[in-house]
């Protein structure tokens, strides 16, 4: 053995080609934390100092070959200052150029994912294998950030310039055959051949039949484009990048910029630069965030993983209600490999299930994600049905039938004498408490809360309520199921609207009374969008419908009478009254004409002021911080409250939630990170100045304690 550490050992194979493996004791993966670092510079300086090597091949012990940065420890080094940072950074990327500068050929046999700094550590390499079934990327923009191991300065010097603006700003995984294809590896080949593969490649360069140092040059060099060709590349990738990514992530712009600035550069002052642009971005508060949304993800993960051992194998599942909620439901199901019974009182209910979720299916066999056999397979998988038969045999039962208390007690009664007793039963509700709708049941302990969000295979969200008599087992198996379909599901406890409804209608009380005070609806939504809302909060209402709005309000308004009741008449109410709907009826606050494709498009609708001029009571000249105040100090508040409350256990789920459930902005990273951003006590005293509206801008009194404590949500 040349070198053993507890990530990384060296041994020798044959004729004087070594096998640098990485092999992360403790990890189900491998990662670059600071003790992998650590022993990659010492075990190539044992590869350099040993005179019998004369090629080396880079593999890995686990599964994937490395998944990136250890970003739980790095994410405290962003906050040194700067010099210390950049120091760091460049401090790291000497062990990468060490690597890269050894005087023997070097191949890196990349069996599974390899991201971010694992396929910088690939870069360094002078040729690269890679499994048909492996992935390569740099993901780093995702976080905010970019490359900072050297991505940007290699990456583009193999595979060229604009491929190298594609992957970096887009932060997509790439598999096999396209990575061969723009010259980011040199083989494809199958996953047992890949140590032959590896091991192929360095006997011939060490032969000299391939010469590895003409193929490293041009990685120490600048970039091949003249000044002409610079200014074509990357003016126009930087035009096209910040279209896409929009104002809020600057990450891939800054990506392009660093490459542009390291052009006419070698490695070492081009590294330089990425270093410098890195640490700028790292201190960004859009970095925290999107960090911070990665790590919450993380811990979401973990926690739904806790449940895995109480939770009972759904084999097959059923939904009451058929329509369009059913149908993506049964949609989502079926195409994640759960067959499932889809039920309806009415044959045209059942037909507008099977029509959506042909629909979707359709769609995925158009874009090339899915083949006609599977989508074949997935249709076979929804039995419809308008009887009871075959329940006897369903592990789980999703009730969506229409948002009714007395109706929701009558089917979920009925539902209970035709499954088995250790069935599970879940009711899709928005908003009614799933202790009030337990008391239909005589097994109360097997019900539990599954609220999707719309559209159910869009959204990524899965609320799981635990009643009062929930059992443990009715709670994981549910949060199971949610997984198997693919979403994400965070577990929260029992109160009208749960966790994102009983936050979003403070929103919308903020919303309502700004037109109380004659503000434009179009004029609130520009700015909540620029804010970095999908959605204005006109326009949301409109796609959730209004009917289901004013529903919703009254159910929040009885719960928690103190700050969601209101005297008199809302918007809501005048647009309800009016029979304007939403896009389901073609008017609301606007009106929906169909466009080229078939969608509804919004335009204005004269007829929407008239409407709301009755529910105007002064009219207030409000600044576009004030919009913005009125309606987050009211969300984020009430999230505060749900954390106090313990309807949901940690910050990070609470964040999660609305991240995943309402398309809270994700590089503000969630109600609760936003409130640390503004600062605590900084926040507390912006509410104060609101104070007059009502109860919904009262702070708590923990909060107001954590403002004088000097504490934050998160870190």
């Amino acid at each position: 053995m040349i070198y053993e550490g507890k990530a990384i050992t060296v041994k020798a194979l044959e004729g004087g080609i070594v096998e640098l493996k990485f092999d992360l004791k403790g990890e189900s993966v491998n990662k670059f934390n600071r003790l992998t670092l650590n022993e990659l510079r010492d075990a190539v300086a044992a590869i350099k100092a040993d005179a019998s090597v004369k090629g080396v091949i880079v593999s890995s012990g686990k599964d994937v070959f490395i998944v990136g940065a250890d970003i739980t420890e790095f994410v405290d080094n962003f906050q040194l200052p700067d010099e210390e940072l950049v120091a760091g950074n460049l401090e790291a990327n000497k062990i990468f150029s060490a690597f890269e500068d050894l005087e023997v050929p070097t191949v890196v046999a990349i069996n599974g994912i390899a991201l971010g700094g694992g396929l910088e550590m690939c870069l360094a390499a002078d040729y690269r294998v890679m499994s048909t079934v492996a992935k390569i990327g740099l993901p780093e923009v995702k976080l905010g950030i970019y490359p900072g191991f050297g991505g940007t300065v290699r990456l583009p010097r193999i595979i060229g310039t604009d491929n190298a603006i594609e992957w970096i700003a887009s932060g997509k995984e790439n598999r096999a055959e396209d990575a061969l294809k723009v010259g980011a590896v040199d083989a494809v080949v199958a996953p047992e051949l890949l140590q032959a593969g590896a091991l192929d490649l360095v006997k011939r360069a060490i032969a000299g039949e391939l010469d590895f140092k003409a193929k490293r040059q041009p990685k120490l060099e600048k970039l091949k484009l003249n000044a002409i060709e610079q200014m074509m590349a990357f003016e126009t990738a930087k035009g096209f990048v910040a279209g896409q990514a929009g104002p809020n992530y600057p990450a891939p712009v800054e990506a392009i910029k660093t490459i542009q600035k390291a052009a006419n550069f070698g490695r070492e002052k081009a590294l330089e630069v990425e270093a410098a642009g890195f640490v700028k971005l790292a201190k960004t508060s859009v970095a925290t965030s999107l960090i911070g949304l990665f790590l919450n993800d993380q811990e979401l993960k973990k926690k739904g993983k806790q449940y895995d051992e109480a939770a009972k194998d759904v084999k097959l599942a059923a939904v009451l209600g058929a329509g369009i909620m059913g149908g993506g439901i049964a949609y989502q199901s079926a195409s994640k490999g759960t067959p499932i019974l889809m039920k309806d009182i009415r044959e045209e209910g059942i037909q507008m299930g099977l029509q959506e979720a042909s629909k979707l299916l359709g769609k995925r066999v158009e874009k090339g994600r899915m083949k006609p056999e599977k989508m074949a397979e997935a249709l076979n998988a929804i039995r419809p049905t308008m009887s009871y038969g075959d329940f006897g045999n369903v592990d789980i039962v999703v009730e969506a039938v229409v948002e009714n208390p007395k109706v929701k007690h009558a089917v979920l009664a009925e539902v209970e004498g035709h499954v088995r007793e250790d069935a599970i039963i879940a009711s899709n509700t928005s908003t009614i408490s799933i202790s009030y709708l337990a008391q239909a049941l005589k097994r109360p302990e097997n019900f539990v809360g599954m609220h999707f969000f719309n559209p159910v295979h869009m959204m990524p969200l899965v609320e799981v309520i635990r009643g009062e008599k929930s059992s443990e087992v009715a709670v994981a198996t549910t949060v199971a199921y949610a997984k198997k379909m693919g979403k994400n599901p965070i577990v929260v406890n029992d109160c009208p609207g749960f966790l994102v409804n009983r936050v979003l209608f403070p929103y919308f009380g903020g919303f309502a009374k700004l037109l109380e005070f004659g503000v434009d609806f179009v004029r609130i939504d520009k700015i909540m969008e620029k804010f970095g809302w999908p959605m204005g909060p006109a326009y949301l209402s409109d796609v959730v419908g209004i009917d289901t709005g004013h529903h919703g309000r009254d159910v929040m308004a009885e719960g928690f009478p103190d700050r969601m009741a209101v005297e008199g008449k809302t918007a809501v109410d005048v647009m309800y009254e009016a029979n304007r709907l939403g896009q389901k009826n073609g008017k609301g606050f606007y009106a929906y004409e169909t466009d080229k494709r078939g969608k509804p498009k919004k335009v204005t609708d004269p007829v929407a002021y008239e409407v709301l001029k009755s529910i105007v009571k002064e009219q207030r000249e409000l600044t576009d911080e004030d919009i913005i105040n009125f309606m987050m100090i009211p969300l984020c508040l009430e999230t505060v409250r749900c954390l106090e409350d313990g309807i949901v256990a940690t910050a990070a789920e609470a964040d999660m939630g609305l991240i995943y459930g309402i398309g809270f902005p994700p590089f503000r990273g969630g109600a609760l990170r936003y409130i640390d951003s503004v600062g605590v006590a900084e926040f507390v005293a912006m509410a104060d100045k609101y104070a007059d509206l009502g109860a919904l801008y009262h702070p708590t009194a923990k909060l107001r304690e954590m403002a004088k404590n000097g504490q934050k949500f998160f870190g």
